[in-house]
């Protein structure tokens, strides 16, 4: 079984997630503190499609272990923006309802510009 990193458009994925990260300066490496341990990482690869079918592009995700970590050590909450099943249908009714166009997109890095605080 072929690993990846060993197929180039995997590792320029990779490359392309990186530079975003940098880019959008959404990550700092900084010195851990002490009795802290580092939570492992590892990459998700997708494979995104045209509606025709053709391979769009290949897109890579670096996500956290965050099954290791320990609540009141590791983290204290969590908090994800996620749509629930019912706004989404409430949403698609309406636009049918109201004749409104619908258009759907995958915007690169859209979670990297959003405040959290």
């Amino acid at each position: 079984m072929t690993k990846a990193l060993d197929y180039p458009g995997w590792q320029q994925a990779i490359v392309t997630r990186m530079q975003a990260l940098e880019h959008n300066k959404t990550s700092e490496l900084v010195p851990l503190p002490s009795r802290k341990k580092i939570v492992g990482c590892h990459w998700v690869y997708a494979i995104k499609v045209r509606p025709n079918g053709e391979v769009d592009r290949l897109k890579a995700q670096l996500a956290a272990k965050g099954y290791t970590r320990i609540y009141g050590l590791d983290y204290n909450n969590t908090f994800s923006l996620v749509a629930k099943v019912t706004t989404i249908q409430l949403f698609l009714a309406m636009v049918a309802i109201l004749h409104w166009s619908l258009h759907q997109l995958d915007i690169k890095n859209v979670f990297l510009h959003g405040n959290l605080d």
